[in-house]
Protein backbone atom coordinates (compact mmCIF):
# COMPACT_ATOMS: atom_id res chain seq x y z
CA UNK A 1 0.00 0.00 0.00
CA UNK A 2 1.53 3.50 -0.61
CA UNK A 3 1.43 5.64 2.53
CA UNK A 4 2.53 8.74 0.47
CA UNK A 5 1.55 9.75 -2.93
CA UNK A 6 3.10 13.01 -4.29
CA UNK A 7 2.33 14.08 -8.29
CA UNK A 8 3.40 17.38 -9.95
CA UNK A 9 3.99 19.05 -6.66
CA UNK A 10 5.24 22.71 -7.51
CA UNK A 11 6.38 25.70 -5.02
CA UNK A 12 7.39 28.78 -5.55
CA UNK A 13 8.07 32.28 -3.17
CA UNK A 14 7.91 35.12 -5.43
CA UNK A 15 9.29 34.85 -8.18
CA UNK A 16 11.79 32.19 -6.93
CA UNK A 17 10.72 28.29 -7.62
CA UNK A 18 12.02 25.97 -4.89
CA UNK A 19 9.81 22.71 -6.07
CA UNK A 20 9.17 21.88 -9.57
CA UNK A 21 6.56 19.05 -10.58
CA UNK A 22 7.59 16.89 -7.81
CA UNK A 23 6.86 12.97 -7.90
CA UNK A 24 7.23 10.54 -5.08
CA UNK A 25 5.60 7.62 -3.20
CA UNK A 26 6.60 5.72 -0.49
CA UNK A 27 5.25 2.88 0.24
CA UNK A 28 3.79 1.83 3.73
CA UNK A 29 6.04 0.69 6.31
CA UNK A 30 9.09 2.27 4.69
CA UNK A 31 11.59 4.93 5.22
CA UNK A 32 12.46 7.39 2.30
CA UNK A 33 15.23 9.23 2.46
CA UNK A 34 15.44 13.11 0.59
CA UNK A 35 19.25 13.92 0.18
CA UNK A 36 19.55 17.59 -0.93
CA UNK A 37 22.07 20.43 -0.48
CA UNK A 38 20.93 23.19 1.79
CA UNK A 39 18.42 25.64 0.44
CA UNK A 40 17.30 23.09 -2.14
CA UNK A 41 14.07 22.45 -1.10
CA UNK A 42 13.96 19.97 1.48
CA UNK A 43 12.12 21.73 4.30
CA UNK A 44 9.80 23.23 2.12
CA UNK A 45 8.85 19.83 0.90
CA UNK A 46 8.45 18.91 4.23
CA UNK A 47 5.99 21.82 5.11
CA UNK A 48 3.93 20.88 2.03
CA UNK A 49 3.01 17.68 3.28
CA UNK A 50 2.68 18.46 6.76
CA UNK A 51 0.15 21.58 5.95
CA UNK A 52 2.24 24.19 7.24
CA UNK A 53 2.46 25.79 3.45
CA UNK A 54 0.39 25.27 0.59
CA UNK A 55 0.89 23.78 -2.96
CA UNK A 56 0.53 26.17 -6.27
CA UNK A 57 0.62 22.95 -8.20
CA UNK A 58 0.15 19.27 -8.05
CA UNK A 59 -1.73 16.65 -5.46
CA UNK A 60 -0.40 14.99 -2.04
CA UNK A 61 -2.02 12.12 -0.63
CA UNK A 62 -1.60 10.42 2.67
CA UNK A 63 -2.98 6.79 3.01
CA UNK A 64 -5.05 7.29 -0.01
CA UNK A 65 -6.87 10.33 0.88
CA UNK A 66 -6.32 13.75 -0.06
CA UNK A 67 -3.99 16.56 1.02
CA UNK A 68 -3.59 18.64 -1.08
CA UNK A 69 -5.16 19.01 -4.82
CA UNK A 70 -6.77 20.95 -7.08
CA UNK A 71 -10.84 21.51 -7.11
CA UNK A 72 -12.17 21.52 -10.67
CA UNK A 73 -10.76 23.81 -13.33
CA UNK A 74 -11.32 27.03 -11.12
CA UNK A 75 -7.68 27.54 -9.57
CA UNK A 76 -9.33 26.21 -6.26
CA UNK A 77 -7.52 23.57 -4.17
CA UNK A 78 -8.15 21.30 -1.83
CA UNK A 79 -6.11 22.08 1.66
CA UNK A 80 -6.40 19.95 4.32
CA UNK A 81 -5.29 21.68 7.98
CA UNK A 82 -2.14 20.41 9.78
CA UNK A 83 -4.00 18.80 12.93
CA UNK A 84 -5.95 16.52 10.39
CA UNK A 85 -3.08 14.82 8.90
CA UNK A 86 -2.21 12.80 11.23
CA UNK A 87 1.42 13.33 10.65
CA UNK A 88 4.28 12.60 13.35
CA UNK A 89 7.10 15.53 12.74
CA UNK A 90 10.60 14.83 14.13
CA UNK A 91 12.55 18.71 14.16
CA UNK A 92 16.44 19.19 13.99
CA UNK A 93 16.14 20.13 17.81
CA UNK A 94 13.94 17.65 18.76
CA UNK A 95 11.83 21.22 20.21
CA UNK A 96 10.95 19.36 23.45
CA UNK A 97 9.38 21.06 26.35
CA UNK A 98 11.68 22.15 29.20
CA UNK A 99 9.31 22.63 31.59
CA UNK A 100 7.87 18.96 31.25
CA UNK A 101 9.09 16.12 32.08
CA UNK A 102 10.10 13.27 29.46
CA UNK A 103 7.18 11.09 29.81
CA UNK A 104 4.55 14.68 29.23
CA UNK A 105 6.73 15.43 26.17
CA UNK A 106 5.95 12.10 25.19
CA UNK A 107 1.91 12.25 25.46
CA UNK A 108 1.52 15.94 24.49
CA UNK A 109 -0.21 15.35 21.75
CA UNK A 110 -2.92 12.93 22.87
CA UNK A 111 -6.14 13.93 24.16
CA UNK A 112 -6.58 14.13 28.12
CA UNK A 113 -7.01 10.38 28.86
CA UNK A 114 -4.46 9.70 26.81
CA UNK A 115 -1.75 12.26 28.55
CA UNK A 116 -2.27 9.86 31.89
CA UNK A 117 -1.50 6.65 30.45
CA UNK A 118 2.20 6.48 32.26
CA UNK A 119 2.62 2.78 30.65
CA UNK A 120 2.16 3.94 26.95
CA UNK A 121 4.87 6.59 27.48
CA UNK A 122 6.96 3.57 28.98
CA UNK A 123 6.68 1.97 26.29
CA UNK A 124 7.27 4.29 23.79
CA UNK A 125 10.42 4.91 25.75
CA UNK A 126 11.54 1.31 25.55
CA UNK A 127 10.74 1.45 21.84
CA UNK A 128 13.37 4.09 21.37
CA UNK A 129 16.01 2.40 23.41
CA UNK A 130 15.72 4.50 26.50
CA UNK A 131 15.35 2.99 29.96
CA UNK A 132 11.62 3.71 31.47
CA UNK A 133 12.69 6.06 34.31
CA UNK A 134 13.59 8.48 31.83
CA UNK A 135 9.63 9.17 32.19
CA UNK A 136 10.20 11.52 35.05
CA UNK A 137 13.56 12.98 34.13
CA UNK A 138 13.58 16.92 32.57
CA UNK A 139 14.63 16.72 28.89
CA UNK A 140 18.13 19.20 29.46
CA UNK A 141 19.11 16.23 31.50
CA UNK A 142 19.45 13.96 29.01
CA UNK A 143 22.22 13.83 26.30
CA UNK A 144 21.49 15.23 23.05
CA UNK A 145 21.33 12.17 21.26
CA UNK A 146 18.35 11.31 24.36
CA UNK A 147 16.39 13.97 23.61
CA UNK A 148 16.14 13.18 19.84
CA UNK A 149 14.85 9.30 20.84
CA UNK A 150 12.00 11.25 23.42
CA UNK A 151 11.17 13.35 20.06
CA UNK A 152 10.62 10.40 18.11
CA UNK A 153 8.69 9.09 20.71
CA UNK A 154 6.58 12.01 21.03
CA UNK A 155 5.72 11.61 16.98
CA UNK A 156 5.07 8.11 17.41
CA UNK A 157 2.87 8.48 20.35
CA UNK A 158 -0.69 8.97 18.09
CA UNK A 159 0.30 6.45 16.02
CA UNK A 160 0.71 8.60 12.99
CA UNK A 161 0.29 7.93 9.46
CA UNK A 162 3.45 8.98 8.21
CA UNK A 163 6.72 10.00 10.36
CA UNK A 164 8.78 13.34 9.20
CA UNK A 165 12.14 14.00 10.23
CA UNK A 166 13.75 17.42 9.38
CA UNK A 167 17.93 16.98 9.64
CA UNK A 168 16.94 15.19 13.16
CA UNK A 169 20.78 14.82 13.69
CA UNK A 170 22.22 17.71 12.21
CA UNK A 171 22.69 19.45 15.83
CA UNK A 172 24.68 16.48 17.36
CA UNK A 173 28.38 15.46 17.74
CA UNK A 174 29.62 13.48 15.48
CA UNK A 175 30.26 10.97 18.01
CA UNK A 176 26.53 10.76 19.09
CA UNK A 177 24.89 11.04 14.94
CA UNK A 178 25.78 7.13 13.60
CA UNK A 179 23.88 5.58 17.57
CA UNK A 180 21.22 7.93 17.52
CA UNK A 181 20.22 7.55 13.66
CA UNK A 182 21.01 3.72 14.12
CA UNK A 183 18.42 3.46 17.44
CA UNK A 184 15.75 6.06 15.62
CA UNK A 185 15.98 3.80 12.40
CA UNK A 186 15.61 0.49 14.65
CA UNK A 187 12.44 2.38 16.46
CA UNK A 188 10.75 3.25 13.20
CA UNK A 189 10.94 -0.18 12.10
CA UNK A 190 9.91 -2.17 15.19
CA UNK A 191 6.81 0.04 15.07
CA UNK A 192 5.89 -0.25 11.50
CA UNK A 193 6.15 3.35 10.77
CA UNK A 194 6.46 5.00 7.37
CA UNK A 195 8.80 7.65 7.24
CA UNK A 196 10.25 10.58 5.19
CA UNK A 197 13.72 11.95 6.20
CA UNK A 198 15.34 15.18 4.75
CA UNK A 199 19.03 15.25 4.90
CA UNK A 200 21.91 17.00 3.26
CA UNK A 201 24.60 14.22 4.92
CA UNK A 202 24.99 11.58 2.61
CA UNK A 203 26.24 8.53 4.95
CA UNK A 204 23.07 9.30 6.55
CA UNK A 205 20.83 9.02 3.89
CA UNK A 206 22.82 6.04 2.81
CA UNK A 207 22.90 4.45 5.75
CA UNK A 208 19.26 4.87 6.70
CA UNK A 209 17.16 4.76 4.01
CA UNK A 210 15.39 1.55 2.15
CA UNK A 211 15.01 4.31 -0.94
CA UNK A 212 17.39 7.30 -1.39
CA UNK A 213 16.42 10.19 -3.44
CA UNK A 214 18.36 13.35 -4.63
CA UNK A 215 16.67 16.54 -4.50
CA UNK A 216 18.57 19.19 -7.27
CA UNK A 217 17.13 22.42 -7.84
CA UNK A 218 13.65 21.52 -7.05
CA UNK A 219 13.45 17.97 -8.79
CA UNK A 220 14.15 15.02 -7.94
CA UNK A 221 16.69 13.97 -10.12
CA UNK A 222 16.96 9.79 -8.82
CA UNK A 223 15.56 7.68 -6.49
CA UNK A 224 16.84 4.17 -5.79
CA UNK A 225 18.39 1.76 -3.22
CA UNK A 226 21.40 3.05 -1.72
CA UNK A 227 23.68 0.89 -3.15
CA UNK A 228 22.59 1.43 -6.92
CA UNK A 229 22.43 5.75 -6.15
CA UNK A 230 25.50 5.51 -5.25
CA UNK A 231 27.38 3.11 -7.49
CA UNK A 232 24.73 3.85 -10.47
CA UNK A 233 24.06 7.75 -10.22
CA UNK A 234 22.82 8.92 -13.44
CA UNK A 235 24.71 11.96 -14.41
CA UNK A 236 28.57 13.22 -13.14
CA UNK A 237 26.94 16.14 -10.76
CA UNK A 238 25.26 13.28 -9.13
CA UNK A 239 28.23 11.10 -8.29
CA UNK A 240 30.15 14.14 -7.01
CA UNK A 241 27.19 15.22 -4.96
CA UNK A 242 26.98 11.33 -3.32
CA UNK A 243 29.78 10.50 -1.94
CA UNK A 244 33.49 10.61 -3.21
CA UNK A 245 34.11 10.26 -7.29
CA UNK A 246 37.70 9.83 -9.31
CA UNK A 247 36.17 11.35 -12.43
CA UNK A 248 38.68 11.25 -16.28
CA UNK A 249 38.08 11.52 -19.22
CA UNK A 250 37.67 8.60 -21.42
CA UNK A 251 36.11 6.82 -24.88
CA UNK A 252 33.82 4.17 -24.55
CA UNK A 253 33.54 1.16 -26.95
CA UNK A 254 31.13 -1.84 -26.61
CA UNK A 255 31.24 -2.59 -23.07
CA UNK A 256 34.32 -0.96 -22.27
CA UNK A 257 35.97 2.24 -21.53
CA UNK A 258 39.37 3.40 -22.56
CA UNK A 259 40.88 6.30 -19.68
CA UNK A 260 44.40 7.04 -18.02
CA UNK A 261 43.83 3.96 -15.35
CA UNK A 262 43.72 1.36 -18.33
CA UNK A 263 40.72 -0.25 -20.51
CA UNK A 264 38.23 -0.87 -17.77
CA UNK A 265 35.00 -3.12 -17.32
CA UNK A 266 31.31 -0.70 -17.78
CA UNK A 267 28.80 -1.35 -15.51
CA UNK A 268 26.70 -0.66 -18.51
CA UNK A 269 26.65 0.10 -21.97
CA UNK A 270 26.71 3.42 -23.49
CA UNK A 271 26.98 4.84 -26.64
CA UNK A 272 30.29 4.81 -28.25
CA UNK A 273 32.44 7.72 -27.99
CA UNK A 274 34.08 10.31 -25.35
CA UNK A 275 32.89 9.61 -22.04
CA UNK A 276 33.31 10.95 -18.69
CA UNK A 277 34.47 7.78 -16.34
CA UNK A 278 33.21 7.43 -12.88
CA UNK A 279 35.16 5.46 -10.33
CA UNK A 280 34.72 5.19 -6.64
CA UNK A 281 37.91 5.77 -4.55
CA UNK A 282 37.77 2.06 -3.17
CA UNK A 283 37.79 0.89 -6.30
CA UNK A 284 41.19 1.80 -6.86
CA UNK A 285 43.79 -0.88 -5.32
CA UNK A 286 47.50 -0.13 -5.01
CA UNK A 287 50.11 -3.26 -6.54
CA UNK A 288 53.45 -2.68 -3.94
CA UNK A 289 55.00 -4.56 -6.65
CA UNK A 290 53.95 -1.93 -9.31
CA UNK A 291 52.13 -3.65 -11.85
CA UNK A 292 49.12 -1.77 -13.25
CA UNK A 293 48.85 1.99 -13.82
CA UNK A 294 52.22 3.67 -12.86
CA UNK A 295 51.71 5.95 -10.34
CA UNK A 296 52.86 8.08 -6.86
CA UNK A 297 51.68 8.92 -3.59
CA UNK A 298 51.22 12.70 -3.10
CA UNK A 299 49.30 12.84 0.08
CA UNK A 300 47.84 10.37 3.13
CA UNK A 301 45.10 11.36 5.16
CA UNK A 302 45.06 8.77 7.76
CA UNK A 303 41.73 8.35 9.42
CA UNK A 304 42.66 4.53 11.60
CA UNK A 305 40.24 2.52 10.26
CA UNK A 306 41.20 3.88 6.62
CA UNK A 307 42.83 6.92 4.57
CA UNK A 308 42.55 8.73 1.74
CA UNK A 309 45.51 8.94 -0.88
CA UNK A 310 46.26 11.47 -3.25
CA UNK A 311 47.73 9.96 -6.64
CA UNK A 312 49.39 11.37 -9.11
CA UNK A 313 49.53 9.20 -12.49
CA UNK A 314 52.03 9.21 -14.73
CA UNK A 315 50.52 11.40 -17.52
CA UNK A 316 50.30 14.10 -14.64
CA UNK A 317 46.43 13.30 -13.47
CA UNK A 318 45.42 13.47 -9.76
CA UNK A 319 42.98 10.93 -8.77
CA UNK A 320 41.81 9.90 -5.13
CA UNK A 321 42.01 6.68 -3.29
CA UNK A 322 40.45 5.23 -0.15
CA UNK A 323 42.38 2.25 1.56
CA UNK A 324 42.45 0.68 5.04
CA UNK A 325 44.54 2.54 6.96
CA UNK A 326 47.04 -0.75 8.58
CA UNK A 327 47.84 -0.71 4.27
CA UNK A 328 48.90 3.35 4.92
CA UNK A 329 51.08 2.95 7.24
CA UNK A 330 53.42 1.36 5.17
CA UNK A 331 53.56 4.25 2.41
CA UNK A 332 54.76 7.11 2.43
CA UNK A 333 54.72 10.36 0.40
CA UNK A 334 56.41 9.94 -2.78
CA UNK A 335 55.99 6.53 -2.52
CA UNK A 336 56.12 4.41 -6.58
CA UNK A 337 53.17 2.21 -6.80
CA UNK A 338 50.96 0.51 -9.39
CA UNK A 339 47.17 0.72 -9.41
CA UNK A 340 44.23 -1.42 -10.82
CA UNK A 341 40.32 -0.67 -11.06
CA UNK A 342 38.29 -3.33 -8.83
CA UNK A 343 35.40 -4.04 -10.67
CA UNK A 344 33.04 -2.26 -13.15
CA UNK A 345 33.15 1.32 -13.58
CA UNK A 346 30.19 4.33 -14.94
CA UNK A 347 30.29 6.40 -17.84
CA UNK A 348 28.48 9.53 -18.46
CA UNK A 349 28.29 10.52 -22.43
CA UNK A 350 29.85 13.77 -23.48
CA UNK A 351 29.51 16.12 -26.37
CA UNK A 352 32.25 17.25 -28.28
CA UNK A 353 34.41 16.83 -26.65
CA UNK A 354 37.94 15.05 -27.63
CA UNK A 355 39.07 12.46 -25.33
CA UNK A 356 42.82 11.17 -25.35
CA UNK A 357 43.07 7.55 -24.02
CA UNK A 358 45.90 5.45 -23.25
CA UNK A 359 47.18 4.01 -26.60
CA UNK A 360 47.57 -0.14 -26.48
CA UNK A 361 45.83 -0.77 -23.78
CA UNK A 362 45.25 -4.17 -22.21
CA UNK A 363 41.72 -6.00 -23.33
CA UNK A 364 38.84 -4.94 -21.49
CA UNK A 365 38.95 -7.31 -17.85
Amino acid sequence: MVALSINGLSKSFGQVPVLDALDLEIEQGSLVAILGASGGGKTTLLRLICGFERADHGSIAIAGAAMDAPLGNGGRRLHVRPERRRIGYVAQDGALFPHLAVGANILFGLDRAGRRDVARAEALLDLVGLPTAYASRLPQTLSGGEQQRVALARALAPAPRLVLLDEPFSALDASLRTGTRQAVAEALARAGATALLVTHDQSEALSMGDRVGVLREGRLVQLAAPAVLYRRPIDADLARFVGEAVLLDGLADGACVACALGRLALAHAVAPGPVEVMIRPEQIRLRPDGAGCAASVETIAYYGHDAGLTLRLSDGARVAARIDGATALGLAAGAAIGLEVQGAVVAFPVADRHSNPIAGAPPCP
